[in-house]
């Protein structure tokens, strides 16, 4: 229970309004309403008149506990530590808010870059069958196939546009990918009761775009069916890109969201021990390696319909090469 549920559970027992509740500390209604809600924590003086109010202790307040008495254990040495020590860096209430809004606001636009990428080629099969098809279509295959790529090269700057403007709106927070960070006081429970509230969405996004990964081979598969030789092939292809680009999108953007959670409360992959192992460019490496092989197979094969089973190959290898490389680097 964070600090806003507890003075509204004890200002119920009281059987106190909000007006009320404000009128004896000797503040507004509004402020009270927003320390309930979570979105800003009281000053100290107005938490030991919280206290002397509802007869609680400060640690009641200010901890993330459920029982206002608990017995304190003895508190354990602080552990020796060898080597230069990290400096942590300490995160206000306005600072996490402030963070967490900017990447809910970023993540919807990488994850479009993303969705761009993936859907690049698709203008490219779909003139290269058109350009096949006798009768149907005036343009020459050369023409053809130069205006696909122009369309490509096209999507593909705008995806990098989109990482690189909104991606820089994130640079300020790039130490709490590999330093400590210290939550001030009260601050950790907010934290901890907006990831609650994303946690339902969170999964319904990762289900749905699962489900469309998975699914996107069934259209292919039925065009293929009722037209081997036509256009139907091409067209089952084209939906097979916006489904998996689709699904992509939504994936991205939840885990980006879900990823500033973990960062802020040091759990998943940003507990400190793993900050220490990975603190290194292997993201960026593995990425930009994966893709320059995609880019560089389609390019010499023309199989678009076949290269872009190296993303899902990739993000499959992802973790088991991240974790061969912490080992390597402990050693």
């Amino acid at each position: 229970m964070i600090l806003g549920d507890k003075i509204t559970n004890l200002r119920k027992k009281a059987g106190w309004s909000q007006e009320e509740l404000a009128h004896q500390l000797g503040v507004s209604r509004q402020a009270v309403s927003k320390w309930e809600s979570g979105s800003s924590i009281p000053d100290l003086d107005k938490i030991l008149r919280l206290s002397q109010l509802f007869d609680v202790s400060t640690d009641y307040l200010l901890l993330d506990e459920m029982e206002p008495e608990l017995p304190q254990a003895e508190p354990e040495p602080a552990p020796i530590l060898d080597g230069p020590q990290v400096p942590v860096h300490h995160i206000t209430l306005e600072q996490a808010n402030t963070y967490l809004d900017t990447v809910r606001g970023v993540a919807s636009k990488i994850a479009l870059g993303v969705f761009l990428c993936i859907l690049s080629p698709t203008a490219l099969i779909y003139l290269g069958g058109l350009s096949s098809e006798e009768g149907r279509f005036t343009l020459s295959e050369p023409l053809a196939g130069g205006v696909g790529i122009l369309v490509m090269l096209a999507l593909v700057s705008a995806a990098v546009a989109l990482f690189l403007f909104f991606g820089s709106r994130l640079t300020p927070y790039e130490h709490l990918d590999n330093q400590p960070v210290e939550l001030a006081y009260g601050v950790d429970g907010v934290v901890k009761k907006r990831q609650a509230e994303y946690q339902t969405t969170h999964l319904m996004l990762l289900v749905v775009g699962i489900t469309l990964c998975i699914l996107s081979l069934a259209p292919l598969m039925i065009l293929v069916a009722i037209d081997e030789d036509g256009m139907a092939p091409i067209i089952g292809l084209i939906l097979m890109f916006v489904l998996v680009a689709v699904g992509v999108f939504l994936l991205v953007r939840t885990c980006i969201i879900a990823g500033s959670f973990q960062r802020l409360l040091e759990t998943g992959d940003y507990t400190r021990e793993h900050k220490r192992e990975e603190n290194s460019p292997l993201t960026t490496i593995y990425w930009g390696l994966v893709l320059a092989i995609y880019l560089g197979w389609s390019f010499w094969t023309m199989a678009w319909d076949r290269t872009w089973i190296v993303w899902p190959v990739a993000a499959v290898l992802y973790a088991p090469v991240r974790s061969i490389a912490g080992l390597l680097t402990k050693k």
